[in-house]
């Protein structure tokens, strides 16, 4: 807007970045401070009073720190007011936003408790998961509003009997995903909604670190529709689920789904564009051909991961369930041949970037943009979300702006989203390394640990060690599985952890929640470990995993080329 003047005003104390952006006219400045002192602001609330009473006492319990703290921010205002007044001559509209960065935090290691809380959800995941499907009874009146839901959880394993051991196993099949990931070495929708949206909750329940959804599938009456739980990944594309009849299929907690029973099944012929080029792009070979009992040719698929997983079967088109929305002639894998590890779940949903994705299949009504929140807490009754389309911003809960970088493609691996970091930050001490801007960094919902460029993550756990005071405060103890940098909590309640911050292209920062920096492997804390591992070598690709994206709004826009990041409590109970 012409005249209009944006002036920032920075405060740091110990633990705390308080920051101020004014944009706008000096009569703006003058009548909203006021109402911004009372947590309140021409055009909508904003909670600053509870803001400040939560930084106060967020860094240290005395009323003399709490004092100095509020007088803080007072100060950083009536500088920054002063400021604008002396500067600005504008006229015009806008807008007060306050950030608060911060450089460490207080975990209460109970956050990290995974395994604990499986005793708990055991009897109440017995009854039929229908009931957890949001909107799900409201998709006849819903066809025209703005948003519906799905969840995104992380359920608990219910044979895992030793916690050691079945995070051991769950770590190495993530390490095999993210070794999977790495290049070789060389020396037809329906109108509807424009905004769906569906619960995303932990697959701890699965036997899977990863998060899951439930979809529908089946069309034309309702007994023919049935919902499936499947697994999350921005790293495949193709859709797929275990179909009847079954010839060689893992164990699944949903039944399997049954192409006989839906009239709106229908078996992708040979000749089709979705057998040749768009399958061989999503998985890495074109369809084969084989004639049915019937006599008709079907269009097979065969999708094999780097882990030693795979998935078999036919190529098919139905109709598909997204919360509210309902979208005729999806392209999916019906699986007949599956073997690996995908827990319990009944299948994947693709969120990748080629023909065959969910992202592409549905672009026409969505736009090719999504997000999602990844809740930090594995309890079975905490929530996130996985938003298709833009909507508005009242379908998210994110509590700072949602700040974009470049979206990176590479052509010898299309289905991924890549980003670059250009700095990273330990409890607000920058750290150097040589791997920092070097090579595009992924971003995956299906890898759960990041791994670092070998000098990136050196230098962090360099800095996280001094900052932590290990050796000194909090005793080593062994490394486990692909984590080295462990410590002996026991008996401690509570830790203060320095926090990650990544600096990405554009100006962009990500910093990481408390509960993402550490994993706890012995719930008695006497082994608790970073949550970061290093890549074997210098030369190969970055990944940001789930386990450092929780509590973000974790925005994807493929039509704009960017990914955006925002702060938000992803726990919707």
């Amino acid at each position: 807007m012409a005249g209009e003047r944006e002036i920032r005003v920075a405060l740091r104390s110990k633990d705390y970045t308080y920051s101020l952006v004014l944009s706008h006219s000096h009569s703006l400045v003058s009548s909203a401070l006021p109402h911004f002192l009372l947590g309140r602001f021409p055009g909508g609330p904003l909670p600053c009073a509870p803001l400040f009473i939560a930084i106060a006492m967020a860094a240290n319990p005395s009323s003399c720190a709490r004092a100095h703290h509020i007088l803080s921010v007072l100060a950083l205002l009536a500088v920054a007011c002063s400021v604008t007044a002396a500067s600005s001559s504008a006229n015009g509209g806008g807008s007060i936003v306050v950030a608060v960065g911060k450089k460490s935090a207080v975990l209460s290691l109970r956050e990290l408790e995974w395994f604990a809380a499986a005793r708990k959800i055991r009897a109440r995941y017995a009854q039929p998961m229908q009931a957890q499907i949001l909107g799900e009874h409201k998709k006849a009146e819903s066809a025209r509003t703005a948003a519906t839901v799905l969840e995104l959880k992380q359920h608990f394993p219910t044979t895992i009997r030793s916690q050691p051991a079945g995070s051991e196993r769950l770590l190495a099949a993530d390490e095999a995903r993210a070794a999977s990931l790495q290049l070789p070495r060389a020396a037809s929708t329906q109108s509807g909604q424009a905004v769906a949206e569906v619960p995303l909750t932990s697959g701890i329940r699965f036997q899977t670190l990863n998060y899951v959804t439930t979809i529908a599938l089946g069309g034309e009456s309702a007994g023919a529709v049935a919902n499936f739980t499947v697994i999350v990944d921005t790293g495949s594309d193709l859709t797929w689920v275990q179909c009847k009849p079954c010839r060689y299929c893992y164990s699944q907690q949903d039944p399997l789904f049954d192409p006989t029973g839906s009239a709106t099944y229908t078996a992708v012929p040979c000749n089709a564009s979705a057998c040749a080029a768009s399958l061989k792009e999503a998985t890495g070979a074109p369809g084969t051909c084989a004639r049915s009992g019937s006599g008709s040719e079907r269009c097979y698929y065969a999708l094999a991961y780097g882990d030693g997983s795979f998935s078999r079967g036919v190529l098919a088109t139905d109709t598909v369930g997204l919360g509210g929305a309902s979208l005729d002639g999806f392209v999916f894998g019906c699986g007949l041949s599956n073997r690996g590890l995908f827990g319990g779940t009944a299948g994947l949903m693709g969120l990748g970037r080629t023909e065959l994705s969910i992202v592409s299949q549905t672009s026409s009504r969505f736009g090719g943009v999504f997000s999602y929140c990844l809740p930090a807490t594995t309890s079975g009754d905490s929530t996130g979300s996985l938003s298709l389309g833009r909507g508005d911003s009242s379908a998210y809960r994110n509590t700072t702006p949602v700040a974009y970088t470049r979206m990176i493609a590479d052509p010898a691996q299309p289905p991924f989203y890549f980003m670059n970091i250009t700095g990273a930050t330990i409890g607000g001490a920058a750290v150097t390394a040589s791997g920092l801007g070097a090579r595009n960094v992924l971003i995956d919902s299906g890898t759960v640990i990041s791994r670092l460029a070998p000098s990136v993550y050196h230098a962090i756990r360099a800095e996280f060690t001094l900052q932590f005071g290990a050796g000194t405060r909090y005793p080593a103890a062994p490394g486990f599985s692909i984590l080295d940098t462990c410590y002996n909590l026991t008996g401690i309640d509570e830790v203060k952890v320095p926090l990650l911050t990544l600096q990405l292209e554009g100006g962009a920062d990500v910093t990481v929640d408390p509960a993402g920096m550490l994993f706890m492997v012995r719930k008695d804390g006497s082994q608790v470990c970073l949550a970061m591992a290093s890549l074997p070598y210098e030369d190969q690709m970055p990944i940001i995993g789930n386990y450092q994206q929780k509590n973000k709004r974790v925005v994807y826009d493929t039509v704009g080329s960017r990914l955006g990041f925002a702060d938000e409590d992803c726990s919707y109970i």
